[in-house]
Protein backbone atom coordinates (compact mmCIF):
# COMPACT_ATOMS: atom_id res chain seq x y z
CA UNK A 1 0.00 0.00 0.00
CA UNK A 2 1.32 3.33 -1.38
CA UNK A 3 1.49 5.95 1.81
CA UNK A 4 0.09 9.08 1.20
CA UNK A 5 2.54 12.15 1.25
CA UNK A 6 0.88 15.04 3.01
CA UNK A 7 0.40 18.89 1.36
CA UNK A 8 3.29 20.75 1.87
CA UNK A 9 3.37 24.47 2.91
CA UNK A 10 5.58 26.88 1.03
CA UNK A 11 8.28 26.80 4.05
CA UNK A 12 8.36 23.00 4.51
CA UNK A 13 8.96 22.74 0.17
CA UNK A 14 11.87 25.35 0.44
CA UNK A 15 13.15 23.64 3.49
CA UNK A 16 13.24 20.49 1.78
CA UNK A 17 15.00 21.71 -1.20
CA UNK A 18 17.57 23.41 0.52
CA UNK A 19 18.23 20.37 2.43
CA UNK A 20 18.35 18.58 -1.00
CA UNK A 21 20.70 20.85 -2.35
CA UNK A 22 22.75 20.46 0.21
CA UNK A 23 22.71 16.54 -0.12
CA UNK A 24 23.92 17.25 -3.76
CA UNK A 25 26.95 19.45 -3.07
CA UNK A 26 28.21 17.10 -0.06
CA UNK A 27 27.68 14.18 -2.60
CA UNK A 28 30.00 15.85 -5.39
CA UNK A 29 32.59 15.62 -2.80
CA UNK A 30 32.61 12.21 -2.35
CA UNK A 31 31.52 9.04 -1.66
CA UNK A 32 32.45 8.85 2.07
CA UNK A 33 30.53 12.17 2.79
CA UNK A 34 28.06 11.60 5.75
CA UNK A 35 24.79 12.66 4.96
CA UNK A 36 22.94 11.05 8.16
CA UNK A 37 22.38 14.67 9.30
CA UNK A 38 20.68 15.90 7.01
CA UNK A 39 18.53 13.01 6.10
CA UNK A 40 17.27 13.02 9.55
CA UNK A 41 16.25 16.78 9.10
CA UNK A 42 14.45 15.94 5.88
CA UNK A 43 12.79 13.36 7.37
CA UNK A 44 12.10 15.46 10.51
CA UNK A 45 10.54 18.26 8.05
CA UNK A 46 7.88 15.33 6.33
CA UNK A 47 7.09 14.33 9.95
CA UNK A 48 6.03 17.38 10.72
CA UNK A 49 3.97 17.93 7.72
CA UNK A 50 2.19 14.87 8.17
CA UNK A 51 1.75 15.65 12.05
CA UNK A 52 0.19 19.10 10.79
CA UNK A 53 -1.90 16.84 8.04
CA UNK A 54 -3.10 14.21 10.43
CA UNK A 55 -4.20 16.82 13.26
CA UNK A 56 -5.97 19.14 10.48
CA UNK A 57 -7.96 16.24 9.04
Amino acid sequence: MAQHEPKLTTTEKAKLACLGARMCKRSLAGEDVYLGDLKRKFNRVLDGAAKRAEKDA
